[in-house]
């Protein structure tokens, strides 16, 4: 592994978004430590991006827990090297009717959203604040604009957005940047389940969502990859405290 390449962990790499990151990183020359409870996705991811000839590491832990936070970051250190590219990417869906919605599934949905982001970014920005460099990308999405069913998720990801602004203010001066993307529809796992759990069959479905789309088609998660990409690279130095709504127009 080069000196001079660059640490960076992916929450949530398993599959899907996160997945698609950490690939795109290990493109751009990162090592790359995806972090999952999903120990045999994010093998098989790290195994593909070492094939491919990149430094990868597959990592199990529930970022919601600190204890597990603390030691997962210290093994990247230690493995990988000190990282100073955090994307906080893991995320879970509960939907539910606000009356309809028990405590606990408000509860998990925060938990992971931003409790992870909160324990992960914390833990990370140690070793960003000695290098005098970070860049942080926290996923949000168009649900944190209001969207029926999804009164925890949606939650969750406004206050997402408010955390990376406020981390942006914090840590700016240690030339640490933090940035929000927020994806509008994206063909997904996540959005999978949510066409099974309406009834609709998938490719129907995203036929559906497209026609309200002023690109006129749905996302990809390369779409999200290639931003993030972008948001962790040198040049994105200026860029910091933003929300990036990857939606194929303003708001979808």
């Amino acid at each position: 592994m080069s000196e001079t390449r660059r640490v960076a962990i992916v929450t949530g790499a398993a599959r899907g978004l996160g997945a698609a990151t950490a690939r795109r990183l290990a493109t751009d020359g990162f090592a790359v430590a995806l972090v999952d409870l999903d120990e045999a996705g994010a093998k098989e991811v790290a195994e593909s991006i070492v094939a491919d000839g990149g430094a990868a590491l597959a990592a199990v832990a529930d970022i919601s827990d600190g204890a597990q936070v603390a030691s997962v970051v210290a093994r990247v250190a230690s493995e990988l090297g000190p990282p100073t590219v955090l994307v906080n990417n893991a995320g879970i869906t509960r939907d539910n009717l606000i009356f309809k919605m028990p405590e606990s599934e408000w509860d998990l949905v925060l938990a992971v959203h931003l409790r992870g982001a909160f324990l992960m970014t914390r833990e990370v920005q140690k070793y960003m604040v000695e290098a005098r460099y970070g860049r942080i990308v926290n996923l949000s999405s168009t649900s944190a604009l209001g969207n029926r069913g999804q009164a925890n998720y949606s939650a969750a990801k406004a206050g997402i957005q408010g955390f990376t602004k406020t981390i942006a203010f914090e840590l700016g001066k240690f030339g640490i940047t933090a940035n929000s993307v927020a994806p509008g529809f994206i063909a997904s796992e996540m959005t999978k389940a949510t066409a099974e759990r309406l009834g609709k069959d998938w490719e129907e479905y995203k036929v559906e969502r497209a026609k309200s789309i002023p690109v006129a088609r749905v996302g990809v998660p390369e779409d999200i990859a290639h931003t993030v990409s972008f948001l962790v690279s040198e040049g994105a130095g200026y860029v910091s405290g933003q929300v990036i709504y990857v939606a194929g127009g303003p708001r979808n």
